[in-house]
């Protein structure tokens, strides 16, 4: 070993110049570490000396260093990890997302995309376009899929400005599509909901009795003895000229109205009591809360309906 490191102290071909410039009787000890790790130790005057490499900073030869570098290192590969796991898990859902709308016709697909986008270009004049729409018979299932889509996206982004106002463009145009397939009775208890302004309890329920009063036909012995059209029959002399209507229009009864109320409050009530009041303070909870409340205030108004309904006096 000796005769080894001799010839590589005196060799012109030394790959470490500085080695020539040791005394024959010096040691050289090589430490790995992390990577490409190399310390040259000097004993001299029984004394154990470190010469660094020349260009390596000092850091290098730090085991301390060392180990943090090599900590940082392994949370560096975490966090690559991880982010490229989330981007895998948003490319899946974006996917799926896209995959809703695959078992729908392709040219319904694109008009109904067409329309959202008019919706959303709309601004002020939304209102008109989508009840322009809903007369021309264009909003449906798959007009709500698509709104619901660019909403999930939207979430799933956190695009909060997009997000409210898609919601609120899904509500309305869900609104106008169940409104033109209710029944006569719902399109009624809509019309008197509407009619709340949110201050004058008393005063709102005074207009929709009024509005009941002119909607149900009226329901004493000679109203229904007399079908509309046979008013001017005199049923004493049986004579008179009898005019039927020929047509038959949606004539709501005040028992109709009733009983598809009540059963619309049955269901919102057993809805209600399987859904549990969350807790916390973060915006989600709070957010829930608030539509809870708003449920709760409107099954209140429609409670107070069905009493005045049910209630009712010419």
């Amino acid at each position: 070993m000796t005769n080894l490191v001799a010839i590589l102290t005196t060799s012109s071909l030394s790959p470490f110049p500085l080695l020539t410039t040791l005394p024959s009787s010096s040691s050289y000890k090589f430490t790995p570490g992390a990577g490409l790790r190399m310390i040259r130790r000097c004993v001299k005057n029984d004394k154990e000396e470190e010469v660094l490499l020349p260009g390596m900073p000092k850091e290098y030869y730090d085991d301390e260093w060392q180990a943090r570098q090599r900590e940082m290192t392994k949370e560096l590969h975490k966090l690559r990890r991880e982010e490229e796991e989330e981007e895998e898990r948003k490319i899946q859902e974006y996917r799926e997302v896209g995959m809703r709308l695959k078992g729908y016709p392709q040219e319904d697909v694109r008009n109904a995309r067409k329309l959202v986008s008019s919706f959303i270009r709309a601004e002020e004049e939304v209102e008109e376009k989508i009840e322009e729409a809903a007369e021309k018979g264009e909003l449906t299932e798959l007009v709500l899929m698509v709104i619901w889509n660019r909403l999930d996206l939207a979430r799933r982004d956190d695009e909060k400005d997009a997000v409210r106002s898609l919601d609120l463009l899904y509500r309305r145009v869900e609104t106008e599509i169940l409104k033109r397939e209710a029944t006569p009775a719902m399109r009624l208890l809509n019309d008197l909901l509407i009619m709340y302004d949110g201050f004058d309890f008393n005063e709102w329920l005074k207009k929709c009795k009024k509005r009941m009063i002119d909607t149900f036909p009226r329901e004493d012995p000679y109203s229904i003895l007399v079908p509309p059209g046979f008013e001017s029959f005199d049923i004493d002399k049986h004579q008179g000229p009898l005019r039927p209507q020929l047509e038959v229009d949606e004539t709501l009864l005040r028992v109709d109205f009733v009983r598809e109320v009540d059963e619309l409050l049955q269901q919102v009530r057993y809805e209600q009591s399987e859904v549990e009041n969350e807790e916390g303070f973060d915006p989600e909870s709070v957010a829930n809360r608030f539509k809870q409340q708003e449920k709760q205030q409107t099954i209140r108004q429609v409670e107070a309906l069905l009493d005045l309904a049910i209630g009712l006096k010419w």
